[in-house]
Parts: structure tokens; sequence; C-alpha cells
């Protein structure tokens, strides 16, 4: 049976969030790297990786006591193929790897058993990306097979390029679920998030 394991990216500078580093900001009581990662721990069967860069020591210690792997990437302010370039190179032990980001806190479970599931039905040699209309997704599905070619453009490494690069090798699944498209950047969007998880909470 496939084994499945994830690399989250949790390093980036949260330029955008107004001096506050986002992934730290409260998500059902909780520091939203922390619930983000708590979904991820509830679906995969393998490990969990964790890339750090900005402020690692604090995101290191809002997921304390979680059974996850970190990994610091040193040239975090190169931009997130650096980070993603990190989590390969250290992940080992699955078939598959979901590489997704620290600020979705509006993924399921569910969402994430879904695009798996997508994932086994089409060809598990190809990388796998969530789709809506023109808009890519997060987490995309990488199978571990791919990890060289994936971390061979040293100038540029990771998914985004390659994907674009090579077309033949990836897949488009065509996602509904508003999680795999929603991510927090902005003070405004972390308030939009929070309002709607207060409604949800109520109904």
């Amino acid at each position: 049976m496939d084994s499945f394991g994830a690399i989250i990216l949790a390093a980036g500078l949260s330029r955008r969030m107004e001096n506050c580093n986002k992934l730290l900001l409260p998500i059902h009581g909780k520091p939203m790297i922390r619930h983000v990662m708590e979904t991820y721990l509830s679906v995969v069967d393998e490990r969990v990786w964790v890339v750090t860069g900005y402020e690692g020591e604090r995101i290191e210690a809002a997921l304390q006591g979680l059974d996850v792997q970190i990994v610091h990437n040193e040239d975090f302010e190169a931009g997130q193929p650096f980070s993603v370039r990190a989590g390969l190179l250290e992940a080992r032990g699955a078939q598959h790897y979901l590489i997704g980001l620290g600020d979705q806190p509006d993924l399921s479970g569910d969402d994430l058993r879904a695009l798996i599931t997508a994932h086994l039905a089409r060809d598990v040699q190809k990388i796998s990306i969530p789709h809506q209309d023109a808009t890519r997704g997060n987490p995309i599905v990488v199978p571990a097979a791919m990890r060289a070619q994936l971390l061979a453009d040293q100038a540029n490494p990771g998914c985004g390029k390659f994907t674009r690069a090579h077309p033949e090798l990836a897949q488009h699944i065509p996602m509904t679920q508003a999680g795999f498209f929603n991510d927090i950047d902005t003070p405004a969007a972390f308030e939009a998030f929070a309002q709607m998880v207060q409604q949800k909470d109520l109904t």
C-alpha cells in the first residue's frame, strides 16, 4: 500500500502581515502552525517534516509535543523553493509526500484524504496539483521517486518551476474545497477567516 508523509513549509517572513508572524496567530485557541500540523498528522501514515526559517525557535516552540521533524532552512530568505529543497533533502520513509503551506488553516483532514484518493486514482508517478479553473492550490503530492529531479536545478529547486517546465510530469486534480486555495497572507485575510470560524462555531 502506498505510504504518505508530509513536508510543511513554515519558514516565510510574513512580510504582508504587518510585523506579525502569521503562523503564530490563534486558530481555535492554538497557534495556526500547530492547528495545521495536527490536521496533517491526522491523515498521513509516515512522518511529517516542518521546514522552519524566520523565527524558527518560536515556530518550534509552538509545535512542542507534536510528533514532527524540524528542518531549519538557513536560506529561508532566498524564497520558498529553497524551503522545498530543505524539506526534500531531509524527508525519508514515504513513497509520496504532501508538500503544503503552514498558513492554510481552512484545510481539513477530509480535504487531504480526498486529494490522496485522487492522486492514487491517477498516475502515481506524477506530481498531483489541486486545481480550480486557472488556480493552482496546495498541498501538492510529490512521489518520492522524483526527489532527484526536483533537486537537480540548484538555482531554482523545488516544484513550481519544474512542473511548469515539465507539464508531462504533473497532473491537475480538480478540487472544489476552498481550503486548497485559501492561505492567510494579510491581516484582512486573517480577520475574514476568524469571522468565518466564529460563525461556524455558533451554528
